[in-house]
């Protein structure tokens, strides 16, 4: 279940191309954390990411993972994850 409330959602945009943000699904998180686990993942910034993420807001057009963290969607441009980078 999203923590983000679901009113909140509806105006949530990605700070970078304003498209619609969506709950990552569990298909789309497990890719991911396997990618993580791994030690392949990077992030917009080019910061390792070395947590998995429990959930995170896609973008769209499907290319983009924003993590929630303790909550808390956390929209830095530099803390998307790529997806594609990860399959």
């Amino acid at each position: 279940m999203c923590p983000v409330d679901p009113e909140l959602l509806k105006i949530l945009a990605c700070p970078k191309t304003h498209q619609p943000l969506t709950e990552a699904g569990d298909a789309v998180l497990g890719n991911l954390n396997g990618s993580i686990e791994g030690g392949s993942v990077v992030n917009v910034g080019g910061e390792p990411v070395t947590e998995v993420l429990e959930e995170g807001l896609l973008r769209e057009d499907g290319t983009l993972i924003y993590p929630i963290r303790d909550g808390i969607p956390v929209l830095l441009i530099d803390e998307g994850i790529l997806v594609a980078s990860t399959q």
